[in-house]
């Protein structure tokens, strides 16, 4: 398990994928925010920490059931056609599912994030909470949404990685837990940083679209797809790496630029 977890490729994955949930995890912030500032001072720092507290909790039982599925590779069902050949499982319904589910939500979420920005921040605003137990129940039900595309990030980022799912779970479980207690220490400079700097959260959900799109091809090379007699190859993991690692850099370099023309 060590030897794995040291290895160039887990640390990557890890880095990237902790990256990742924090980014993706400023939404779920600000609504948890929302929820807690409409209890009395002295309960909104403890609703805020025990909201991200459950959330880990929910997302790792997640994680457990979904890797699960991911498990069952055996094929139930196969589609033979004379231009295409489908060995579905359940491990490849799960993969295909979960990368469509990533470029509709990251799709719509940049389109909302776009036309109206504060859409669902004045939803929440208007619903009424009268209790510390209101609002908690309000955050987990707030977080199950933004569980799905978290969980699915980590499989996708992960799976294939190593051939025990249970070194793969371990490895997104760590992430999680990182990224959660990153959250709890620094809600308030990550929500600042990222009012200041959006374009790094529309960053994120273009990932999140590239890693649907992994999902998918993986899925179909796990169920050996043939189309018109080529089989579908999943893509290499390092291509991602390149691509996140390559985005960022650029961004630092608009950081850099920006803040050397404020200073001027």
């Amino acid at each position: 398990m060590i030897d794995f977890l040291l290895t160039s490729d887990a640390i990557m994955a890890l880095l990237t994928l902790t990256f990742l949930e924090i980014i993706l995890g400023i939404d779920n912030i600000v609504f948890i925010s929302i929820a807690a500032n409409k209890l009395p001072e002295h309960q909104q720092s403890k609703a805020t920490t025990i909201g991200l507290l459950l959330a880990m909790v929910q997302r790792i039982i997640l994680l457990f059931f979904v890797t699960f599925l991911i498990g069952l590779k055996e094929p139930f069902y196969t589609i033979e056609l004379s231009w295409l050949h489908v060995a579905v499982s359940w491990q490849a319904i799960i993969l295909f599912g979960g990368g469509l589910f990533l470029i509709y939500k990251s799709t719509s979420e940049i389109h909302e994030k776009v036309e109206s920005p504060k859409h669902d921040e004045d939803e929440l605003k208007g619903k009424k909470i009268k209790s510390l137990s209101q609002a908690i129940v309000q955050i987990i039900l707030i977080d199950f949404i933004f569980s799905i595309d978290s969980i699915l990030t980590a499989v996708g980022m992960t799976n294939g990685l190593h051939p025990n799912h249970n070194y793969n779970l371990v490895l997104m479980i760590i992430a999680v837990v990182i990224s959660i207690f990153v959250m709890i220490g620094f809600a308030n400079p990550i929500r600042r940083f990222i009012n200041e700097h959006p374009s790094m959260q529309l960053l994120g959900l273009a990932f999140l679209i590239l890693i649907g799109f992994m999902l998918i091809t993986e899925a179909a090379h796990l169920s050996h797809t043939k189309l018109f007699g080529n089989e579908v190859g999943a893509i290499p993991k390092g291509y991602l790496y390149f691509a996140i690692a390559f985005s960022l850099f650029v961004e630092f370099l608009s950081f850099r630029i920006e803040k050397k023309k404020k200073k001027e």
